[in-house]
């Protein structure tokens, strides 16, 4: 029999970090080479990683919720004869093989079928298997398969984190992996919580009940005694990974990580690397907003999303095409302005995990029918928590649609390594000077913000006047185009 191991790749580029969001496979699971075993969640994008080889799974090195460096072992796999010894006879080597207690009876023979975390539900069944005892180095988030005793050398290789805290005895809770989420963040054990679904699965009212019950004293105390974990390395990762509150609940730290911390860091070393200006424009789209409706009821566009969006993204595209400079960057190791002939137009996008801004690649070159099947597809991924770190990079210019949640405007942060990003407010009747007349009209404003290393004042009034010119008068996106 021979253990192979797999270690955390470098699923970016350049990446050094991913934080383990959910285990697909538990020891004792056969595997087969290119099965999804765990999706990770790296500074940009969540990201399923496959098995490179066929085996049985011998442990898990790290539990969910754990950020782990690149080059990492994160899984043991027993691989050679298909009637390969339960994982913990394995993990005792040969010299105790022959002591260790039979565990196939009480494996499961297939593996569960990857879920995305937060999107959706295996079709596997849900009962889950008995979690064993915390001793021992096979115990990982609820293995059924019985512990042999550790080999003395054990300690000279990584050795599997239990559960944390421990469940010394039971099954593992039922719990959807939102429900998973919320209870980490707030501190509680689902081993404690009293479940009230359907079937005895926990609900997010079950981890809030025993999140207002873990106020008292006399449940606050008890719930940091699984501090003293069979394996102490255990306890100063989970305290890293895992919100901490106070025994009032009047505060909960939540640890920045994943997207949400490369965000932080890199709208930091914009604002304060880019100088940014920021230009405003108010200006009538009502031309617009009768040109969608047009195009929605034209049947040549059949089956596509229209929406101002597009059209928004449309006329930034001519704009650019008329003042070519904006699209650049700046080198500050070679001390030059970099001009792009082509255009990857960035949408900002909230989803569950933070902030991200995918970019339409060769968006200068599209259609719009081709567009708006773009950005459909752009956004669905984004919702998906599906978007690849391929995707966010080499952006030149990013659209941040702030309007979508009622806000008039703002002053957007640079997307680093790009020249502007325009924010487009709320659409909303406004009283409006038309013809002479005041007349209630659909009214809108634009915010550009720039790098006014790149852009002078001249160069980024001209644009963001002409991409507010096209809005206004919709036809010129044909008579400038």
């Amino acid at each position: 029999m021979t253990i192979r191991e797999f270690k955390m790749p470098d699923v970016g580029e350049g990446l050094t970090e991913a934080e383990i969001l959910k285990w697909f496979v538990q020891p004792g699971d056969t595997v087969t080479d290119g099965q999804v075993v765990c999706e990770v969640e790296t500074a940009k994008a969540a990201v399923e990683l496959p098995i490179p080889f066929d085996g049985v799974v011998h442990a898990l090195l790290f539990e969910e919720g754990t950020t782990v460096d690149v080059g990492q072992v994160i899984i043991s796999v027993q691989t050679g004869e298909a009637e390969a010894p339960a994982p913990a006879a394995a993990a005792a080597a040969a010299a105790v093989a022959a002591e260790a207690p039979a565990a196939e009876a009480e494996a499961e023979p297939a593996a569960r079928q990857p879920v995305l975390v937060g999107y959706g539900v295996s079709t596997a069944s849900t009962k889950r298997r008995p979690r064993k005892a915390p001793a021992g180095t096979a115990a990982q988030n609820g293995s059924s398969a019985p512990v042999a005793p550790a080999a003395p050398a054990a300690p000279a290789a990584p050795a599997p984190l239990p559960a944390v805290p421990a469940q010394p005895t039971g099954e593992r809770p039922l719990a959807k992996p939102p429900v998973r989420k919320l209870a980490k963040d707030l501190g509680i054990d689902l081993a404690s919580v009293v479940p009230t679904g359907d079937g005895g699965v926990v609900t997010r009212e079950d981890v809030h009940a025993a999140a207002a019950a873990a106020i008292t004293p006399q449940t606050a105390v008890p719930a940091a005694a699984p501090a003293a974990a069979p394996a102490p390395v255990a306890a100063p990762v989970a305290a890293a990974s895992a919100p901490v509150a106070d025994a009032s609940a009047r505060e909960t730290r939540i640890p920045v990580k994943g997207v949400r911390k490369v965000t932080a860091q890199a709208m930091v070393q914009s604002a304060f690397t880019a100088p940014h200006v920021t230009e405003f424009v108010t200006l009538d789209v009502t031309r617009t907003m009768k040109l969608v409706q047009e195009l929605k009821d034209d049947p040549d566009l059949a089956g596509l999303r229209i929406n101002p969006l597009l059209l928004i993204a449309k006329a930034v595209l001519v704009a650019i095409r008329r003042n070519p400079a904006v699209n650049a960057s700046w080198d500050e190791a070679a001390q030059e302005i970099v001009l792009k002939h082509y255009v990857n137009l960035g949408i900002a996008a909230a989803t569950p995990r933070g902030l991200i801004v995918p970019n339409i690649k060769d968006a200068h070159a599209k259609t719009l029918g081709e567009l708006s099947e773009s950005l459909s597809s752009l956004v669905a991924t984004a919702r998906d928590g599906k978007t690849s770190p391929a995707d966010m990079q080499n952006g030149t210019i990013t659209i941040t649609n702030v309007g979508v949640f009622g806000v008039d405007t703002g002053t957007p942060i640079l997307n680093p390594g790009e020249s502007a990003i325009l924010a487009v407010g709320a659409i909303k009747l406004q009283p409006w000077v038309h013809k002479g007349k005041v007349k209630p009209r659909q009214v809108t404003t634009l915010a550009l913000s720039f790098d006014h290393r790149l852009i002078d004042g001249e160069l980024g009034s001209r644009f963001l006047a002409d991409i507010a010119a096209v809005l206004e008068h919709p036809r010129r996106l044909i008579t400038w185009a």
